[in-house]
């Protein structure tokens, strides 16, 4: 049997297939948007499940272990790591039509000269994918589900998204995305969880999951979700990137946003169980402790770090504030989007460097407010000059906007909103400097303005 036909390999060679794949991966895994150990060398590439979808399609759960980071006051945080969900062509005569996709040719192993290339780059293992998806059922440890009142028509073209994400996204006739996750925990996701539970409710903001797909083996995890794709809309991020160079102003947006996200926290009281009693000391010990860390590994932090505790500690006795819910969890211009008149909110993933115990537990809704307010002020920043006063419209609008729905003002409850913004502002110290160290001036200024002069 040649070997494109089947890559199904006998048990030895199962476990045997990191002899093919490891040192690949190790180059190319890196090299990926959606990676996040790029500061810290792969010490080992574990296999923890491998699956063969279609001929010529592995699909693989591996884990990429990290050389351990120091961490504050000299002790070293144990080996840190990740799992990632990767699908794989493997073909015997690579194509020049492979491109980008391309990994590699195996020099050893089972694979031994075969090529290997990120499957979700190819238009026929995209359309099989979604043929799985169509079709409910399952692959070894992977399973196939939909919303059988959501009928997926065949025969839809795909494409690969190319917008700079932490994971990948496959557009179907423009019908349709799905959303594959790349960093897989054990449990449901929330891109899942969350707009499902929305859609029960009626709630007309967030696209609902129409099929899914995730995995039994070596934990129930989810892997990818697919849902309608709105073809003529324009995210937030770029909304306001076209206002500020045309000089037009963007509070009006601002203001219809600020009612959409009191909606959908509002469903979102609704469709999930809500704390009664709010405590701010554990949140406030725990933005201090995420402080630490990150001035630990950022040096331009450390001058900043007594003004920023001041923020948190502030937490112990300013108003608690409403109820702690479900949130977005990550919310900025770039996970909402503007189809007509109306607003859209998508990508309830949350942080994917956060435990997903973390993203699915409850929050305070100014969590969310802050993000959204910081997102704005990237939007201004990236025009020089640097438009403060467009920034300060747009955030009072879109507070403005919120309260008037959600009944309650974010603007009120000053310390709060405060110490939820500057743990943002951190957060965003520490990926840029990871990932875009050009980007790092813009959560300094805000890091500056907010341990200097408070707000």
């Amino acid at each position: 049997m040649p070997k494109t036909a089947s890559l199904r390999p006998s048990p030895p060679a199962v476990a045997d297939i990191m002899v093919s794949l490891g040192g690949l991966l190790r180059q190319w895994l890196p090299r990926q948007r959606w990676f996040a150990g790029k500061d810290r060398p792969v010490t080992d590439l574990t296999l923890l499940s491998m699956t063969e979808l279609f001929p010529g399609c592995l699909h693989l759960l591996v884990h990429a272990g990290h050389v351990p980071v120091p961490a504050p006051g000299g002790t070293t945080a144990p080996p840190a790591g990740d799992c990632y969900q990767l699908l794989l062509g493997v073909r015997e005569h690579p194509s020049p039509r492979l491109g980008r996709s391309l990994i590699g040719r195996a020099d050893e192993g089972p694979l031994t000269g075969l090529t290997v290339y990120d499957a979700l780059q190819d238009l026929r293992s995209a359309q099989m994918l979604l043929d799985r998806l169509r079709h409910p059922g399952t692959a070894g440890p992977l399973r196939f589900e939909s919303c059988s009142s959501v009928p997926v028509p065949s025969g839809l073209a795909p494409r690969l998204m190319d917008a700079e994400q932490s994971n990948s996204s496959l557009v179907y006739g423009d019908a349709y995305v799905l959303k594959v996750f790349r960093r897989i925990q054990p449990g449901v996701n929330p891109d899942l969880e969350v707009p499902g539970a929305l859609a029960r409710q009626g709630c007309r903001r967030v696209p609902a999951p129409v099929a899914w797909f995730r995995t039994t083996r070596p934990w129930d995890a989810t892997l990818g979700v697919l849902q309608p794709f709105l073809r003529d809309a324009t995210d937030g991020w770029t909304l306001a990137l076209q206002a500020l160079a045309s000089g037009d102003d963007f509070t009006a947006e601002a203001r219809q946003l600020g009612r959409a996200t009191a909606e959908v926290h509002l469903a979102l009281a609704s469709a999930f169980p809500c704390e009664t009693r709010r405590e701010n000391a554990g949140t406030a010990a725990a933005m201090t402790e995420r402080l630490d860390s990150a001035a630990h590994c950022v040096p331009a932090l450390q001058a900043f770090v007594p003004g920023l505790r001041t923020a948190f500690g502030a937490l112990t006795t300013c108003d608690p504030g409403p109820p702690a819910q479900r949130i977005h969890g990550d919310l900025h211009l770039g996970q909402v989007l503007r189809a007509g008149r109306e607003w859209f909110v998508i990508d309830f993933e949350g942080e994917p460097s956060r435990p997903l115990a973390e993203r699915r537990s409850l929050h305070s809704p100014v969590r969310d407010i802050a993000g959204m307010l910081r997102s704005f002020d990237y939007a201004a920043r990236q025009r020089q000059p640097w438009r403060p006063e467009w920034a300060r419209r747009c955030r009072e609008a879109f507070c403005a906007g919120y309260a008037a729905t959600a009944g309650w003002d974010p603007r009120k409850k000053h310390g709060l909103l405060r110490a939820y913004e500057t743990d943002r502002a951190v957060y965003e110290v520490l990926y840029e400097a990871r990932h875009r160290p050009d980007w790092l001036p813009v959560p300094m200024a805000a890091i500056e303005r907010l341990a200097v002069r408070g707000g």
